[in-house]
Formats: structure tokens, sequence, C-alpha cells
């Protein structure tokens, strides 16, 4: 793997600051404490203000997020009803750059509508704007919190449909060691192994993950020609992450990732490349004067080879799409009294993407080298208090950012030299405001009532800007005059615990995203993304968590009324494409004692449109996923797993007629050591 130039500082310096501070822990435990007092360190952020449940949050606790059928980040987040990424194929079998992540039915298109944070970093691709799931390994989470709308507030910009934010675990959650090794059915196999031990006053975590398999048929067997060929994959994925506490109330968190995935989609020689390096460094303090500061550096490359599905030649390479990333987040929690919480803080994130492609003849010859790409920058500033008045708690907060677009071009050239279009393209930067504000009022020990209402925005990617795809026989042409996405949105809700072991939660909401950016269609195989007027979304959200100790169940639903606003009477009031109107999952768990667990998930995802014009259906899908884990002798235990029990066809994409399918029923089986 090789790391660009202009990140091999930071990178090695966030390695090196990770290693320093194993070693200066114990020194800096004793400096700092009082005698017989000691320092906790959590290894995660400031805490969440009381008004959090002003907004529809669902969180997935560690022993659901390590416990999935498929061991597939992905596969966790489909329990909240109404994640959705854009088409149905999880990171095994999907083409990355359609992996973008959204809620509450605000899709349309493959880039990610929804913030994804890990350790509040940013992790979607700059250029495409998709989540690199097959970087993140369950077990290295503790958390993962989701919030279903809720615009820009102290998130950032870019959460016009919600934001997902993955926490990752330490010792106590990890213990010394974690790793299990398992084996499908296919002969496909899935390792990790994670390690955590405490060092002196602080802690560090190392993890590795190594997936690979010759997949299944994702082409219809009537479909398949010689050609053909299996959703072939290789993925791996390290991170290290050290933490140190500086006084009794300041803790540095050093992080850094690296991951490297390939893939085969369709047929021979259709393969993909993903790679990416990420550090990070933290600084959080929780004394009278709270702050967190952040700071992060990324570099990702994306690359692809499309075949003719009539002639099976190559007739693409998209050889590199080199990103860039730099940023961070400063954050001050003043002391102004007990009954607030006052949150100021500004953020930026610097992007630029580059891309290298080459076209091919029917002869085998390449016909030109295509390069495109550009800048972005945001820049935003936010302030948001929580007010606690006995059992009722306000929050209101402010948030403006200043937006660039900046250098974009595309650029051909023939393989003779010659220059046959070179496109430079005007800088555009402008300032934008958005609030938001709620209340949660706990009526009684059993009934909590919310509100909120909210705007966000989110820029369009470079991808949407400046390159044109193919994904025969449709060609979508780019379109470097796109404007920012703005989202307005309000909801209702209402959380019920009846009894100590049960919550009921029941949400209305409408969003709409303005100026939303949409594949449309201006004839048979031509497309071009375009900012429609808006995507409207209106429905209903609930959940139901009951534990009982040894039995647990959580359940999620969506049912959402979607539609396109736009001027064309063709594209006006249809549903968006890739998204259903219900979607549901519930989860099942028998743990009758330690280390033992028995789990069953059903989900059901409504019927979806491969298109905007609503002319290709992809049917609903409803699957039934299984767990178990079962201890044999001291820390080992064997793991089963069953995904798609049924064999249920779940179709991912429908092209006039030519289907990809997803995930076929797939059993594995293994062992998990787990040390404490």
């Amino acid at each position: 793997m090789s790391i660009p130039a202009g990140i091999r500082l930071p990178y090695r310096a966030a390695l090196l600051t990770g290693a320093a501070l194993l070693f200066a822990t114990p020194a800096l435990a004793d400096e700092s404490a009082e005698p017989g007092r000691p320092i906790i360190v959590t290894g995660h952020g400031l805490e969440s203000g009381p008004a959090t449940p002003a907004y529809d949050v669902q969180t997935i606790e560690r022993d659901a997020v390590i416990a999935s059928a498929s061991g597939r980040i992905e596969d966790v987040l489909n329990s909240v009803a109404g994640f959705s990424q854009f088409r149905r194929s999880d990171s095994r079998s999907a083409n990355p750059s359609s992996q973008g992540a959204t809620l509450r039915a605000l899709g349309g298109n493959a880039s990610s509508r929804t913030l994804v944070l890990l350790d509040g970093v940013p992790v979607a691709n700059p250029f495409f704007g998709y989540i690199p799931y097959s970087a993140i390994a369950p077990e290295r989470l503790s958390s993962i919190r989701v919030t279903r709308g809720g615009g820009s507030g102290a998130f950032g910009s870019g959460a016009v449909a919600g934001t997902i934010e993955m926490t990752s675990a330490g010792p106590d959650q990890i213990g010394i060691l974690q790793g299990s090794a398992l084996i499908n059915d296919r002969s496909e196999t899935q390792a990790s192994a994670t390690i955590a031990p405490k060092l002196g006053a602080g802690f560090l975590v190392a993890s590795v993950q190594w997936d690979r398999g010759e997949g299944f048929w994702t082409t219809p067997k009537d479909q398949r020609a010689p050609a053909s060929a299996r959703a072939a994959y290789d993925s791996w994925s390290a991170s290290l992450r050290a933490v140190a506490p500086l006084s009794e109330s300041v803790e540095l968190q050093a992080s850094v990732l690296a991951y490297g995935d390939e893939r085969t989609l369709r047929f021979k020689g259709a393969d993909s490349t993903s790679e990416g390096q990420q550090a990070s460094l933290r600084v959080v303090g929780r004394g009278d004067w709270q702050f967190d500061v952040l700071g992060y550096v990324q570099a990702q490359d994306f690359s692809n080879i499309v075949i003719s599905s009539s002639t099976f030649a190559k007739t693409l390479d998209q050889h590199r799409t080199p990103t860039t990333a730099i940023g961070g987040k400063a954050e001050l929690r003043p002391p102004v009294g007990e009954d607030h919480v006052l949150r100021i803080g500004t953020d930026l994130r610097l992007s630029d993407g580059r891309l290298l492609e080459l076209p091919y003849n029917a002869a085998g010859a390449f016909t030109a080298a295509r390069r495109a790409g550009g800048n972005q920058s945001d820049l935003g500033f936010y302030v948001e208090d929580d007010w606690t008045l006995g059992d009722l708690v306000l929050t209101a907060g402010g948030r403006a950012d200043r937006w660039t677009i900046r250098n974009g071009f595309y650029r051909a050239v023939s393989p003779a030299g010659v220059v046959t279009q070179d496109d430079a393209y005007a800088n555009r930067s402008g300032w934008m405001g958005n609030g938001r504000a709620g209340l949660v009022w706990h009526a009684s020990k059993a009934v909590s009532l919310r509100a909120a209402a909210y705007t966000g925005m989110r820029l369009p990617t470079l991808n949407e800007l400046y390159r044109p795809f193919v994904v025969f026989p449709v060609t979508t042409e780019a379109n470097p005059n796109l404007k920012p996405e703005r989202l307005r949105g309000y909801e209702a809700g209402i959380d019920v615990h009846p009894l100590e072991a049960l919550t009921l939660s029941l949400t209305a909401f409408d969003n709409k995203v303005k100026d939303a950016v949409a594949n449309v269609t201006l004839s048979g195989t031509t497309r071009e993304r375009q900012n429609v007027n808006a995507v409207h979304a209106r429905g209903v959200e609930a959940a139901a968590a009951l534990d009982l100790g040894t039995v647990r169940f959580d359940g999620s639903l969506a049912w959402t009324d979607a539609k396109v606003r736009a001027d064309g009477p063709d594209l006006d009031a249809r549903r968006p494409s890739q998204t259903p109107k219900f979607a549901a999952s519930a989860t099942l768990a028998w743990l009758p004692a330690e280390g033992w667990r028995f789990a069953a998930t059903l989900r059901h995802v409504g019927a979806q449109y491969e298109d905007d014009l609503e002319t290709y259906v992809l049917p609903a899908a409803t699957t039934l996923d299984g767990y178990v884990q079962v201890p044999v002798a001291g820390p080992l235990s064997l793991v089963l797993r069953a995904e798609n029990l049924t064999d249920e066809t779940i179709v991912t994409r429908n092209q006039n007629g030519s289907i990809d399918l997803g995930t076929p029923r797939t059993f594995w089986a293994g062992l998990r050591v787990a040390l404490r």
C-alpha cells in the first residue's frame, strides 16, 4: 500500500505520537494525580447534552454491533429501519462508489446524505461521497448512535438526512484480547483480532481484520455468460488507537486507520479497488471549562474496470481517483450554570480529488485520457444551548457555513496527445446559515414528549459535479453547476416506558431537501445530474426495545411517503429511485448464561424503483438471519451464523431486465476468543 507524499508526514507523526503516549502514560499519571485518586480516561468525546432525546435517536449497543449474521457494519446499521445505501448490496458485492448512507428515504443517488462519523471524524470518501464500510470492523466499536433528521447543528454540515456516530471501544468492552475466525459454505473466510491492554492510566487498542472469498453469483443463472463471474472480494483493515491522560481532566487520543479492498462485479476483469489511510489527534477536557479539539488527515484512492455486457471487453479503466481531506473541530463548553449546556465551536474540512480514466474501443485500444477534479472547503461556526427547566429541556442553536467549490476541470487528451476537450469551471463560494431547535418534556416517569425543527445543507460531491459515468446501457452526465442541497424538517414524537424493561417510541416527521441532486432521465439511455426542486419525505418511525435479562427484543420500522418535486411532468410526484415506502427490522435474542447468545433477525424492505421514472421495479424482500454463540472451553466460543436463511431472492439492480442479485443463503461457522 502506497501513501501519497502529502500524507506521509502527518500519518507517520500520528503513529509516533501514539507510540510516545504508551511510554509517557505512567509518568503522566504519576505527575497529575492526587495520591490515592485514580485517573479515568474514556477514549470518547464529551458527553451528549440533555436535549439529545429531542431528536429521533436510536442507539445500537455493543452486544448487537458484534453479533450480526454477516459481520459487516452495514448489516448492523440495517437494524435501524430507514437506513439505506443506494443499492441493497453489501460491501462484498457492491461497487464501492454506490455505497452511500441515507436515512428517511431521502435518497435518489449514490452519495451520502447522512453524515457518518467515527470518533468524530467524517469517513465518507471526499470525491464520491461513499462510505468505506469494509474498513470499519464492528469488533472495534462500543456503540452506534443514529440520529434521523436533526439538521446541521454541532454535528457539522452534510447531515441532511441524519447523522451516524460510531464510537470506538476500549479495554472495558474488548478485554485484553478478542478475536474470531470463521468460514462459510462457499469456503470464504473472515478473521479479526483486537488487543486492548491498559498501560498505566491509559490504554492501547490495536486491531486487524481480513475478509476474502470467491463470492456468490450476482447474475441470475439464465443471464450468465462465459464471461460472468462471482462477486469475489478481498479486504483488510488495520487500526491503532492510543489514549492517555494529560491531567486529571484532560486526555489525549491518537488514532490511525488503514485499509484496502478489492472486488469483482458481474464479469471477469470487472475489478474495483479502494484503499485509504486516516490519522487523527484529539484532546478532550472534562473540567469546568470542557473542550474537545480534533484534527485529522485522510487519503483515499479508488479504481474500477468496466466490462461491456455485450462484447465482454474492457470499455473503461477508472485508473485512479486519489483524494485527500484535512479537517478538524474545536468545541468549548463554558460553565454557565448547572441548568445549561452551552456549546460554542467551529469545524473545517478541506478536500481535493482528481480522476484519471481511460475509455477503450471495441478493438481494445484506449481512445482518450480523461482527467477531472477540483477542490472543496467548508468552514463552519456554531453555537447551541441545552436549557433544563425541571422536567422540560429546551435546545436551540445556529450554524453558519462558508463553502467554496474551486479549481473544477474536465480535460480529455487523445492517444496522440491532442487535447480534445479542456473545460475549466468558475470558482464558486457562499455563506449559508442553518438552525435547529427542539424540546423534550418528561411528562412522567413513563412518558416523554419531544418536538424539533431544523435545517441543514450538503455540498454536491466532486463526482456529481465533474465526472460522467456509464452503467450499461445508461450514460449519466455530470453537472458542474449543481447547487448545494438544503434541508428543512420538523418532527414530533413520544417515548413511553410502561415497564422498566420496555421502551416504545413513535416519531412523525416531514423533511424536504431543496435543490436535491438527482440522476434525471433526458432520453432512453441518457441521464444527467440535476438539482430538482426538492425531495419531500413524510412518514412515521417506530421502535421497541425489551430487555428482560435473558431475553431481548429490538424492533424498528419506517413508513415514508417520499416524492420528487420537479418542474417536468415526467418526474414530478414520483418516488426517488432506490427508496422503499416501508422497511422494518426485528431481532429476538436469548442469552441463557454468560457468553451464550441465540438470536434471529427478520427484516423486510419494500419495493423500490431502479430509475427516476419508476420504470424498473426492485421487488420487496424479506430475509431471516440467525446467530448462535456457545462457550466451549475457557475463553473459546463456537459461533454459527446464517444469512438469508430462507434464500430469498434479493434484486439489487434491474436495468431493462438485466438483473443483479444480493446475498443468497449463507452459513458461517468458526471460533471466537475473548480474554478479560
